[in-house]
């Protein structure tokens, strides 16, 4: 795996946004900013693991295959949605203590679909001037 200029956007993005749940929400605690740093590093980490199962599971169900593939796809990505949640709650109790809470299961939902939000806002505010200059 190679590290490109727009993972590096990502940890950008998802520190920006972690830094914001911590102002908003008490609940989410990050002692300090090398924390947080290290924070947003771990949830890129697992957030692109988790998207790329999803997408395994979505060609499952979209496959031309017989209908226990399908619904093999279909349980995986009914058990990920929710348990990659617990994971990144899991995981960050592991790696930081508590020197990070990022709440419960709702905050770091919450967290995620705007991580998730901010994450494709840039890309797409990074991309259209790209592709305007290739088309000039």
């Amino acid at each position: 795996m190679r590290l490109r200029a727009i993972d590096l956007v990502d940890v950008l993005v998802y520190l920006v946004v972690l830094s914001t749940f911590t102002q908003l929400f008490p609940a989410v605690i990050s002692e300090s900013f090398l924390l947080s740093l290290l924070t947003a590093i771990l949830l890129k980490l697992v957030l692109e693991v988790v998207a790329w199962v999803k997408a395994k599971a979505l060609a499952r169900i979209r496959s031309d295959g017989g209908l226990a593939r399908r619904a093999v796809g279909v349980v995986v990505l009914l058990l990920v949605m929710p348990g990659s949640k617990f994971l990144v709650l899991e995981l960050v109790d592991l790696v930081f203590g508590d020197a990070v809470y990022l709440g419960g299961f709702f905050l770091v939902t919450l967290l995620i679909v705007v991580l998730m939000l901010a994450r494709g806002a840039v890309r797409r505010l990074l991309v259209r001037p790209a592709a305007a200059e290739a088309s000039d």
